[in-house]
């Protein structure tokens, strides 16, 4: 939603009438994933993509119907690739696109904020056109039973991932994921660096006041010269969407931040250190009343094995692995891998 957002608030501050097209499911090799969107003005502009350029313009004629009083519809593109100079995808994939009228209400509010919530469309079937609107805090409004919808919004806008199921498409909104870094260490430079690149928000934490200043880390979003707990009651309780990284090489503060870590619903924790750091640290975290389930949550040693030299090469190699837990993927060579998709196409 945010990537058309800016567009469809200038045309309705215009009082000009517009309407979104929406990926809700894709098969194969389809290029833009399931939430992407395309927005159509009365005028006849166009920002966003459905596709890589394939579709949009078949799109474009349909939005404008549905501008001009026409109900909304569930449109499908998808063609063999010997005749994929038609109108459909020359990659071979299959795309379905929701198109309807768009309404400036309450998810686009919470999309413009930055907040998590995911909306709700019946795209088939008798509630066709039927919208709920689900909030972070659980809270729903529209015109959709919340039975057995509310429990699927929640595990996806959690899961950050736009997906149909069933008659329903579930259009997630959220912030961008989060990675918290406890240690302001010189690869936490480089790993800010990295996740700015990579459309992350990265906090820096350190107690040390040295360390742990702005003008060290000036991609970070945020750096708390404090202790882990005190440190997260500032930036917000580590939730799902939280990614952590724990780099000093200090017990004291790994130790601290990785119990703090584990008390939480972190997708990742991730530790660094040798073979040698890693094992002393195991046995600490078990005499503080750790179970091994606790301890196989940590990724110790931190990153994926790019043989990283360099500080820089480090930072890749743990980016790199938390990209992949994000996408649930283990990171190996591409070329190993010999079946399922190379994109996450759920991703959005």
């Amino acid at each position: 939603m945010k990537d058309v957002l800016a567009k469809v608030d200038e045309w309705t501050r215009a009082g000009e009438a517009c309407a979104l097209a929406t990926v809700v499911a894709v098969r194969r090799s389809a290029p833009r994933p399931p939430g992407a969107k395309m927005a159509v003005s009365a005028a006849g502009e166009v920002s966003g993509m459905v596709s890589g350029g394939c579709v949009e313009g078949s799109v474009a004629v349909e939005a404008r119907e549905v501008i001009d009083g026409a109900p909304p519809r569930l449109l499908h593109y998808g063609i063999a690739d010997a005749e994929a100079w038609e109108v459909g995808l020359p990659c071979g994939g299959e795309i379905d696109v929701w198109i309807e009228r768009y309404d400036p209400g309450e998810f686009s509010r919470v999309a413009r904020e930055d907040g998590r919530a995911v909306l709700v469309t019946a795209v088939e079937g008798d509630r066709l056109g039927g919208h709920l609107l689900v909030r972070a805090d659980g809270s729903v409004e529209g015109d959709l039973d919340a039975a057995g919808v509310a429990a699927d919004a929640e595990e996806l806008m959690w899961a950050e991932r736009s997906e149909r199921r069933g008659d329903l498409f579930f259009d997630v909104t959220h912030p961008d994921p989060r990675l918290v870094i406890f240690g302001a260490v010189d690869y936490a430079a480089w790993l800010c660096r990295l996740a700015r690149v990579c459309g992350w928000r990265p906090y820096v934490v350190d107690p040390r006041g040295f360390f742990a200043r702005k003008d060290r880390f000036p991609e970070a979003e945020d750096v708390v010269a404090a202790w882990p707990e005190e440190a997260m009651e500032r930036l917000g309780a580590i939730d799902r969407a939280t990614y952590v990284a724990v780099l000093t090489h200090d017990p004291k503060l790994d130790d601290a931040a990785i119990l703090l870590a584990l008390r939480s619903d972190a997708p990742y924790i991730g530790a660094m250190g040798s073979r040698r750091a890693n094992a002393a640290r195991r046995e600490r975290l078990l005499e503080a009343g750790c179970s091994e389930e606790d301890l196989a949550r940590i990724a110790s040693p931190i990153g994926l094995d790019l043989g990283a030299i360099t500080a820089e090469e480090t930072a890749l190699s743990i980016m790199a692995e938390i990209s992949a837990i994000r996408n649930g993927r283990e990171g190996g060579r591409l070329i190993h891998s010999s079946a399922g998709r190379i994109h996450e196409v759920g991703a959005s």
